[in-house]
């Protein structure tokens, strides 16, 4: 029989109803199809609230840094809303010899250095001597995990970044002096 579906038959070849495992196919059939559709609603309702966005380099719109970094940086924003509890992802803009002293984050952050050099250090004072600090440059990675104490600085190159995480970003600065919110008004360069 070509173009129907088999059913079961009895060995005289009388059709068999009910057989014990037509429910279950039926149920396994009727699963997949609820699966499949609330799968494709899910699908449509993710890409309707967040379309594919992608930018160039040239294209950035760069503003000065939040104040919870040392003046001269400067931000561009990628995706997502850094200040709040999202997926977020933000270029960095560092100008040569900018020190971020150490501080920690109560989410984990991702550095990925686009142009330039970044040295990163853990530790509980920005010491630029470490023999342990490493130096990332173009393509280099770094997962600066939650509550972990770390800085960053640059040498003599402007360095630019890519920083994405979940949100809010938070700096806690490890000596509260060391925090620009609380000196709104100085540069400070270490």
């Amino acid at each position: 029989m070509v173009g129907r579906a088999s059913s079961a038959h009895s060995r005289d070849g009388a059709p068999i109803s009910g057989a014990p495992w037509e429910g279950t196919l039926k149920t396994i059939a009727s699963v997949i199809i609820v699966a499949g559709l609330f799968l494709t609603a899910a699908t449509v309702a993710i890409r309707a609230d967040h379309p594919h966005a992608g930018q160039n380099l040239k294209d950035a719109k760069w503003s000065p840094a939040p104040p919870f970094l040392p003046k001269g940086a400067e931000i561009a924003v990628l995706d997502g809303d850094p200040t709040k509890p999202v997926l977020y992802a933000v270029r960095l803009k560092f100008p040569a010899h900018y020190a971020i002293p150490a501080h920690s984050h109560p989410t984990d952050e991702h550095v990925v250095v686009t142009s330039g050099a970044l040295v990163f250090g853990m530790g509980d004072v920005l010491d630029k001597r470490s023999s342990a600090n490493t130096k990332l440059t173009v393509g280099g990675f770094v997962d600066a995990s939650a509550n972990v104490n770390h800085f960053a600085f640059t040498r003599d190159e402007e360095t630019t970044i890519v920083l994405y995480g979940e949100g809010p970003v938070e700096f806690n600065y490890v000596n509260p002096n060391d925090d620009p919110r609380n000196h709104p008004n100085t540069v400070k360069q270490q």
